[in-house]
């Protein structure tokens, strides 16, 4: 469940992400550290900037692990699959649906339109897997059973959070 961030967690984000953090709506899911991991982005930017990402990695540890699955053959091999198993190609439409209705939820309740975005979803979605970060970011914040390639990834992700907590470690690299 997601949550509004409090003046720690803008701060943490910012170690996190080594800049301010922009238009951050809600914490999507937290490391077992209690940091930030996954953020919650508004589709319009408060400059006016169309964002279809909506679920954000923030963690350092959780990104370098997801990056170090980037450089393997598994999205190569993720592709494939999506071209002939006709099953996960519907459950992975269904990811992308679900991620642009998240969205456009959130796009109400803030009383947004944003046209620009509205069948964009991210990571690829709806034919192809493009970045496993969104994909896994998703698989976070909502929960495992709705994006079969992002809990695949996630799932093959060693224990990114064993490598202690990331404001720590930042503090630590500067």
């Amino acid at each position: 469940m997601s949550e509004r961030p409090s003046d720690e967690d803008l701060i943490a984000l910012e170690v996190q992400l080594g800049r301010k953090a922009r238009d951050v709506h809600a914490i999507a899911y937290r490391c077992l550290c209690g940091n930030p991991a996954v953020i919650e982005t508004p589709p319009r930017l408060s400059d006016g900037t169309p964002f279809p990402t909506f679920y954000y990695a923030t963690c350092p540890n959780l990104t370098s692990a997801i990056s170090t699955l980037e450089n393997s053959p598994l999205m190569d091999e993720m592709n494939q699959r999506l071209t002939t198993d006709l099953e996960l190609a519907g459950e992975y439409h269904a990811a992308h649906d679900d991620y642009i209705a998240a969205r456009s939820a959130l796009a109400r309740e803030l009383k947004q339109e944003v046209p620009e975005v509205a069948e964009i979803s991210a990571g690829g979605m709806p034919d192809r897997v493009k970045c496993l970060h969104s994909l896994i970011a998703q698989s976070l914040a909502v929960g495992s059973g709705v994006n079969p390639l992002g809990d695949e990834a996630l799932n093959l992700l060693d224990s990114w959070w064993v490598n202690g907590n990331c404001l720590e470690r930042r503090s630590e690299n500067k």
